[in-house]
């Protein structure tokens, strides 16, 4: 059995705003193994990008604990790669240059592993295209690249796909799942879309809004590759969106003052 590889406990968040404090986390307690594939999904305003920028430690301003293997997570680092909703690529770079990022491609091993990970991404043949040659789903692999470059342990994901057509969305996703079963590596991505967070997951992270909480964790036992027009995947989504439902009924009730 896997290690636990990222240990969050007693992790609350508030903002501070013009009209007071708001807790936009409350309790999250969660161990995640290493080499798990996690989806986080929830209502907007759940707190999901919030939870992921406190991994990353983008976010150091919070009560609790998050440990990344035995050490307390204190700021950004290479152990962890960060994927945004956006590619952001650098537009005056080829594609293998912003790979490479800050790092020279003189040098033998960074070259060796630059190329190893164009051919990852499915990207041989756009090593000198520029981010306006690429459709946006290129431009995402290339981002994915750049954060695998320095071997993270945990790769985090923000709606990475959320902007791109079903097509290529569907796509991207067999792409992610190529990496993480060739790469063995902890994968913890965000996202609104009920069917991507079980095509894609080990477990599901279901969180409901006002504090952001954990609801419930469905677990995903479902071999790949995966079809989303098989009975099995239909109940797991129906016992999502049923999850989904309790939270809407939740919110009506708490709305009315009941």
């Amino acid at each position: 059995m896997s290690e636990v590889l990222l240990e969050i406990s007693h992790l609350n968040k508030t903002f501070q705003s013009n009209k007071g404090s708001v807790q936009a986390l409350h309790n999250i307690q969660l161990n995640i193994k290493e080499g798990e594939f996690l989806t986080v999904i929830g209502p907007s305003g759940c707190g999901k990008s919030t939870l992921l920028k406190i991994i990353a430690g983008l976010d150091t301003q919070y009560n609790g604990s998050v440990k990344l293997g035995n050490l307390q997570v204190v700021g950004p680092g290479i152990e962890k790669g960060f994927i945004f909703q956006e590619p952001r690529l650098f537009p005056w770079l080829t594609v293998e240059k912003n790979i490479a990022a800050d790092l020279s491609l003189k040098n033998a091993d960074t070259r060796k592993k630059v190329d190893e990970l164009i051919e990852l991404v499915r990207l041989k043949g756009f090593e000198k295209s520029y981010p306006r040659e690429l459709s946006g789903g290129m431009a995402q692999r290339v981002a994915i690249a750049r954060a695998l470059l320095r071997n993270p342990k945990v790769l985090l994901l923000d709606e990475p796909f959320g902007a791109l057509d079903a097509f290529t969305r569907a796509h991207m996703q067999e792409v992610l799942i190529d990496i993480w079963q060739k790469n063995k590596m902890t994968m913890i991505f965000v996202t609104h879309d009920i069917d991507e967070a079980i095509y894609l997951a080990n477990r599901v992270v279901i969180l409901k809004p006002r504090p952001g909480s954990i609801r419930n964790i469905v677990p995903i036992d479902l071999p790949f590759p995966r079809k989303k027009s098989n009975v099995s995947f239909q109940e797991l989504r129906f016992k999502v969106l049923n999850e989904f439902e309790k939270i809407e009924e939740l919110e009506l009730i708490d709305s009315s003052g009941i």
